[in-house]
Parts: C-alpha cells; structure tokens; sequence
C-alpha cells in the first residue's frame, strides 16, 4: 500500500518559481509550467508575492490567504471586489467581468495608490 501525500497542506503559503523579475507584494498569476509572474491585466490570480527577485527564476515565497496591502489601479472603495490588473496590481470588478478572476475585497479605500484586500483565491 503506497502512500500520497498533497505538495502543500494547507496551501495558504507555497513556493513558487519566478519567470519574470517580482516585486514583494506583487499580486501574481501563473505564468508556465510551474512558474509565476506578475498579473498583466485581468486573469486567474495565483497569489501574492513574498519576496523580491529582481532577475526571475528563483524560488520565493507565495501568499494565497490572507489580508494584504496591494497596489491600486483606479478607484477602488471599500466593499468592491477586485480583480488583477497590470503590474502585479488590484483594480475594482467590472461589467461581465469572469468571477474566476475575483483576487478578494477591499477592506478600505484605496489611497496613495494603496488598498488592503482580504485575499479569496479559489
């Protein structure tokens, strides 16, 4: 009898390798096989990144739970469902926008190009 065991349990923090330079904070998406970069726009968001890599290719640290500061694009108020935007950024959900792409909600409104979001990545 074989035993199984998952990668990661839970997985609210995982490790992931880099494909492009990262900024701690950044929000990213996958971007390759077993690889993640920074969101370019709306897509299924991945997590939030740990660590700064400024050449890419390295292992670092992947939030997937939790409340975090992140980079605004655009008003964001508190209450509003945010999405990826370009740049590892949060911008506020549009019209028919595809709710696998939801990143959390804003706790506050954004300011100084800041937002706190809870994090709910699926």
């Amino acid at each position: 009898m074989s035993d199984y065991l998952p990668l990661f349990f839970p997985g609210d923090t995982v490790t992931a390798v880099t494909s492009a330079p990262v900024t701690a904070g950044q929000l990213l998406a996958v971007s390759g096989n077993n690889t993640v970069a920074p969101t370019a726009g709306a897509t299924v968001p991945y997590g939030v990144a740990g660590q700064d890599d400024t050449v890419g290719g390295n292992q670092i640290t992947v939030f997937r739970e939790g409340i975090f500061t992140l980079a605004a694009s655009g008003t964001i108020n508190a209450g509003d469902v945010v999405i990826p935007a370009t740049g590892g950024a949060v911008a506020a959900i549009g019209a028919g926008t595809n709710y696998a792409q939801v990143v959390g909600v804003a706790t506050a409104a954004a300011s100084g190009g800041k937002v706190t979001v809870a994090l709910r990545i699926a």
